[in-house]
């Protein structure tokens, strides 16, 4: 049963309207052809009966009583035409005459009509002083005129059989001829009144694909529902479109906010740190520790602010311009720069020719920097951290691997986003959250990308893949960190 079902759901609405009009007209024709059978039955049945008692009195009339029943041979030849037979009895049920003369045995005289042996047989008593009129009386009932003999009258039943077996067929024929129609022309009618709905599905299928709201759905002739769906769907994509570029303008304004609040931002905090340097060389003791933390906590909001920065850029679509850049130059500075918090670590470094890149320089040293902070601030302390600079099939790439924990598998897809955090180590820091997707901002602004996969042997393994510069690069234009 929830196979049916579900084949049911599955069947398109012009076949299901089709197979209803189908289903409809077969039974409003069952019932037609089941009483107009039934009544061309009867009809064909009571001809029958009427001709065979209109022939039987009627041959009654011609047959001689007096003094004996006396019956023509010509007579019964010509009254036997067609199959009928007939017999003719005496007062003692006596056949006196037959036709043909080795027929079927129609049994003895009744006041009813009966089937004998695929014959019909209707019976006349012969009364004497009554010709031919009056309706049969039994023996036993004679009281006004004793019959002298009787006639029995008997056709085949075969003409009528064929009779009504041909108006079954007829009536049969008709209803699934009927049904067949109707299903054809109702899957006509479904798919003409279908049409309108699959362009409009076809043109909410290019919206969906293309994300246009604005993009003209067909407009049906007819003022019917499909035309009142079609300018709901265009009144509702005219609104989403409002929507959208309202979110829009809305989020550009924040990301020019972002951007230009990060680059105000930057001067005071290089001001505050001058000073904080100067402090904290001219203080001593506690004065000086009080300082030197003052000192640290704006070098991460400096951090943290070019940060903000680089993402605002990436989203309002601004790109600095680009120079080449060595690679492995990149790697190598980014690991030196980590190297005080890679004491616990077994940092190496694996870069040893040039990789030249078309690229912004802080970019690409920041985003190295935040993939090798990002695998020392997730793995227990002592735990190898590989970085390696490689180029091949017209790209350069830049690995960061480690034998820690790895990812795991939930949180791949989220590890890139914005303020995921997944946890440091004990006593470590899960940062701000923003250093992968600087990585993949950095990325997707050099026409690359970036991917986490497993290391070999345990651990994770971050791959930044960026187009490879011409080889031709004179040493004026070259560029390192």
């Amino acid at each position: 049963m929830n196979l049916l079902s579900e084949a049911r759901l599955r069947l398109p609405v012009r076949l299901k309207l089709a197979v209803v009009s189908a289903g409809l007209t077969f039974v409003i024709l069952l019932l037609f052809a089941v009483v107009v059978g039934t009544l061309t039955v009867r009809r064909l049945n009571s001809s029958f009966d009427s001709e065979l008692r209109s022939a039987t009195a009627s041959l009654a009339d011609r047959i001689r009583l007096r003094p004996e029943p006396t019956v023509p041979e010509d007579l019964l030849s010509a009254a036997s035409a067609g199959g009928a037979q007939i017999r003719v009895l005496d007062r003692s049920n006596r056949v006196i005459g037959s036709a043909p003369l080795n027929g079927e045995d129609l049994g003895p005289p009744s006041d009813e009509l009966r089937d004998v042996s695929g014959f019909r047989v209707a019976s006349r008593p012969l009364l004497v002083g009554n010709v031919g009129g009056g309706s049969f009386q039994s023996p036993l009932q004679g009281r006004f005129a004793e019959p002298v003999g009787y006639v029995q009258y008997a056709r085949p039943r075969g003409g009528l059989g064929s009779t009504v077996a041909r108006v079954k067929a007829f009536l049969g024929f008709g209803v699934l001829g009927g049904t067949a129609l109707a299903f054809l022309a109702g899957l006509a009618v479904a798919r003409r009144a279908m049409r309108p709905v699959t362009r409009l599905t076809g043109a909410a299928r290019e919206v969906a694909r293309t994300r246009d709201p604005s993009t003209s759905l067909p407009k049906p002739e007819a003022n019917d529902e499909v035309a009142d769906l079609a300018h709901t769907l265009e009144d509702m994509l005219g609104e989403l479109g409002a929507a959208r570029s309202e979110t829009e303008a809305a989020l550009a304004r924040q990301r020019q906010f972002v951007a230009d609040a990060s680059h105000e931002l930057r001067t005071p905090l290089t001001s505050i740190l001058a000073n904080l340097e100067l402090l904290e060389a001219e203080l001593k003791g506690e004065q000086a520790e009080i300082a030197g933390s003052a000192l640290r906590s704006s070098r991460r909001m400096r951090r943290l602010v070019a940060d903000l920065l680089l993402l605002a850029r990436a989203d309002a679509g601004r790109r600095a311009p680009r120079k080449p850049v060595d690679l492995a130059v990149v790697a190598r500075e980014a690991a030196a720069e980590a190297a005080p918090l890679a004491v616990e670590h077994q940092l190496a470094l694996d870069a040893p020719g040039e990789l030249w890149v078309q690229g912004v320089p802080d970019d690409l040293h920041r985003a190295a920097l935040n993939l090798i902070e990002n695998a020392l601030a997730h793995t227990p302390k002592g735990t190898p951290v590989t970085v390696s600079a490689r180029g091949e099939d017209g790209f350069a790439s830049l690995e960061v691997s480690d034998r820690g924990p790895g990812v795991p598998e939930e949180l791949r897809d989220r590890v890139f986003e914005r303020f995921s955090r997944g946890g440091g180590d004990a006593g470590g820091s899960a940062g701000s959250g923003l250093g992968l997707a600087i990585v993949r901002a950095v990325a997707e602004a050099h026409d690359g990308a970036v991917t986490l996969d497993d290391a070999q042997g345990g651990g994770a393994r971050f791959l930044l893949r960026l187009p490879a510069a011409a080889a031709s690069v004179s040493d004026s234009e070259r560029v390192t960190p």
